[in-house]
């Protein structure tokens, strides 16, 4: 262990620690993250006795500035790149309402005995004496070889004392491509009930840490399993299953669901896109209709999907900006590129396309092809052919006209202006023929063009020339 404690903090740590005779560990997941050859700029710092007076003397020591979190009893550094929390050995109790412990001064077995999983439960001695000396009583090292997420202490207990620990075993089997125990998987199970006294804020941060894992739907799959998503998104446990009439079935909007997200993550890493990936069916099962003789069909479950994106990003207290506007855009546009790949691509429906999704075009067609979840060979090299068709025709479409996020060559004041008017349903509805006739083509996309066919839709109802500009 010592060749990987040869930053300098390590010997300053180490030395205040033998100078001051004080037991000072490395622990959880920074060491975790040595094992696993991950990058970590974050270290947590365990210390028998007072951390933040430990940590004081390391801040004066290093010339740093240290944040002190009395409430907590943490105290924080930023060194060179890394950023290091000191925090006192703790012993937690925990009373059944809350999820807010009860906490003591303790030894390190009491610390390692309170940390959510084993293979955060690692320790390395950081005093001179028993400098990389590694501390393992659960058989952290083993699990980590094993790719196991299990508790050090009973997983009932774990989870019921601190709830979030259940999503947090699934967004680290998640990130790390690891397999839940099987008595912790029972006691999540057993314990769903006890994520309602966890903040939603929470929640959704480690839902998001799931989402961002590179392949999300190992974590849906246990949250599924488990019944967690059925608390925490039942909106989403909504699309799960198969109905069969005469004969006929639809996909399992559930599963296709996350092979969609699976496939949007081999290309972006961006969280909103795969949120858009998440909530682009979202409203089918609203709007699943039998048609005899044809079969199931969900019309117009993007443009309730796009209704339902303000609610559902509420409801999950994501944030309601321009990034909420994105996903909405995104989830109401994400059938108008396959639309266009199954029949003639015409300049007019492109042109469309481009004024409606303006600089998020690019994105909106990761979401497509992403989209693509057919098991059928014919049709997988059939949509990606004319995949590439209608990105070709974007590109060619956008470089002659620049429709991209459009703006009128002729406004409402010039309207106004030309013709004498004020504000009103005139200028409108030229406004509308101006756009109209750009997007079909009919006149091109310059200001000339858009003048002379202003003047002549005017006079066509009844509007008399006050003014010429140019």
């Amino acid at each position: 262990m010592k060749e990987h404690l040869r930053h300098h903090i390590f010997k300053t740590i180490s030395a205040l620690a033998g100078d001051l005779n004080i037991q000072v560990y490395a622990i959880g997941g920074f060491v975790r993250d040595l094992f696993l050859s991950r990058p970590s700029k974050d270290i947590d710092i365990v210390v028998i006795g007072n951390g933040i007076d430990f940590a004081t003397a390391v801040a004066n020591k290093l010339k740093v500035k240290l944040a002190v979190f009395k409430n907590f009893g943490t105290a924080q550094l930023k060194y060179q790149d890394l950023e290091v929390e000191f925090v006192g050995a703790r012993r937690e109790s925990y009373r059944r309402e809350s999820r807010k412990p009860i906490i003591e001064n303790g030894t390190l077995e009491d610390d390692q005995n309170r940390r959510d999983f084993t293979i955060n439960a690692l320790a390395v001695s950081l005093h001179p004496k028993t400098y990389g000396e590694l501390l393992d009583p659960f058989g952290g090292i083993m699990h980590l070889q094993q790719k196991l997420i299990k508790t050090p202490l009973g997983p009932v207990e774990t989870f019921s004392d601190d709830p979030l620990r259940m999503m947090r075993a699934i967004r680290f089997a998640s990130q790390l491509g690891f397999t839940i125990d099987e008595g912790a998987l029972k006691a999540i199970e057993n314990n769903v009930h006890r994520i309602s006294i966890i903040s939603q804020e929470r929640i959704t941060d480690e839902l998001n840490k799931i989402i961002l894992s590179p392949k999300p739907s190992l974590g849906f799959n246990y949250l599924f399993d488990t019944g967690l998503l059925h608390k925490i998104f039942p909106q989403m446990t909504a699309l799960y299953g198969v109905e069969i009439r005469n004969g006929k079935g639809h996909k399992d909007n559930f599963y296709h669901t996350l092979q969609v997200l699976d496939n949007i993550c081999e290309a972006t890493d961006d969280l909103w896109l795969r949120w858009a990936a998440i909530l682009h069916d979202i409203a089918k099962p609203a709007t699943k209709r039998f048609e005899t003789g044809h079969g199931w069909t969900f019309h117009g479950h993007e443009d309730k999907g796009a209704r339902w994106v303000p609610k559902i990003f509420a409801q999950l207290k994501l944030p309601l900006n321009e990034k909420m506007r994105l996903v909405q855009k995104l989830v109401q546009l994400h059938l108008r590129p396959i639309v266009l790949s199954q029949s003639i691509v015409t300049d007019s429906a492109v042109r469309r396309l481009l004024f409606e999704a303006g600089d998020d075009i690019d994105a909106l067609m990761l979401l497509c092809k992403a989209d693509i979840t057919t098991k059928n060979e014919y049709k997988i090299k059939k949509y990606r052919n004319n995949f590439e068709l209608v990105q070709q025709k974007l590109k060619d479409v956008e470089e002659r006209d620049s429709i991209r996020n459009w703006q009128p060559p002729v406004t409402g004041n010039d309207i106004m202006e030309i013709f004498g008017l004020k504000e009103g349903r005139e200028v409108g509805i030229i406004k509308n023929q101006i756009r109209e006739a750009i997007l079909e083509g009919e006149i091109p996309n310059s200001r000339e063009a858009a003048l002379k066919f202003t003047v002549a839709k005017g006079e066509e109802i009844g509007l008399k020339v006050v003014a010429k500009i140019d």
